[in-house]
């Protein structure tokens, strides 16, 4: 293997999973970036990539050459970020990923900080819900809620969110208060619609220590978490929203909490990254800012519901 540059674009090539994309990002012509995979398969012996006239998707041997490969590229970047703290400064590029409402309320307004303190540092942030794949896609760290999408990342831990339904006292005192869950069917309720969803994302309760999803949709319905809370705020319907949104309206009044009793254990919300033997500089850094980010407690916990919590019994 005699140029670097043939990984790098190889891996470019993976990640953009078309030859002309890939070509726009590195510079060079698409013909150029054809002839450079194909001199490097034949280099190699081996057939890295399925070709069709719209599109490229790897081999089954591309697949397990483009871990090898990214990890040969962090690699370097490592050795030129361990270069580069050595004489105080860290360098490159930090691309991330974390959703909207966490992103916005929580770590936006701390970039400008981060960006002061390490100013030869560039941050590619994209605000979204979507699942992102780590070992495909050219993203460094990926903010997540619940689950991890896969085992082999590692994840750091940064807070939970509980999610609440609530509703405004004018809604309540023209509609009365749902007693169950299963009472939510006579009531307007307005569901969130996220990214990559067939369906409007189900409502989570817990009862007798086990947790359950209700599928709730009412007449106003969205995507954005903010415009659900002035609806509710307006007394419009209920909604099921995270307390980092809903926390100081229910401290002023201005939204009640409902089904206390069926609340499930917070979800937790973490930061993620591939599982290289030796993190990044740049990335470490950036993995310490987030953790300090969110304050223990979290600033949206403490409202009065904890000791009615039905908790989730676990299993092995």
């Amino acid at each position: 293997m005699k140029d670097l540059n043939n990984i790098h674009v190889f891996v470019k090539v993976a990640e953009a999973r078309n030859f002309t994309e890939a070509s726009a990002l590195l510079g060079i012509t698409s013909s150029g970036v054809s002839r450079i995979i194909s001199r490097f398969e034949a280099e190699l012996g081996v057939r890295l990539f399925n070709r069709s006239t719209r599109s490229v998707s790897l081999t089954n041997d591309g697949i397990s050459f483009l871990e090898r490969c990214k990890q040969v590229l962090s690699m370097v970047a490592e050795a030129e970020d361990a270069l580069f703290e050595t004489h105080g400064s860290l360098k490159g590029t930090i691309r991330m990923t974390m959703p909207m409402g966490f992103g916005r309320r929580v770590v936006s307004s701390a970039l400008p900080a981060f960006a002061a303190r390490y100013p030869e540092i560039t941050l590619e942030v994209e605000f979204s819900d979507r699942v992102v794949d780590l070992f495909y896609e050219p993203v460094d760290i990926a903010i997540v809620r619940g689950a991890v999408p896969d085992s082999r990342l590692i994840a750091k831990k940064l807070c939970t969110l509980d999610f609440i339904a609530c509703a405004s006292p004018e809604y309540i005192a023209r509609h009365g208060e749902p007693a169950t869950p299963e009472d939510l069917v006579h009531h307007h309720c307005m569901a969130y619609m996220g990214p990559q969803m067939s369906r409007h994302r189900e409502w989570t309760f817990a009862r007798n220590g086990r947790s359950f999803n209700m599928h709730v949709a009412g007449r106003v319905n969205a995507n954005n978490a903010e415009a659900l809370l002035d609806a509710a705020i307006s007394g419009l319907g209920i909604v099921m929203l995270s307390t980092m949104y809903t926390a100081e309206a229910i401290r002023a009044g201005k939204l009640k909490m409902l089904l206390t009793e069926y609340i499930p254990p917070g979800t937790v919300v973490s930061a993620t990254y591939l599982p290289n033997r030796n993190l990044s500089p740049r990335i470490r850094v950036f993995i310490d800012f987030l953790s300090r980010l969110v304050p223990s407690p979290p600033n949206w916990h403490g409202l009065p519901f904890e000791t009615r919590r039905s908790p989730i019994a676990t299993t092995a």
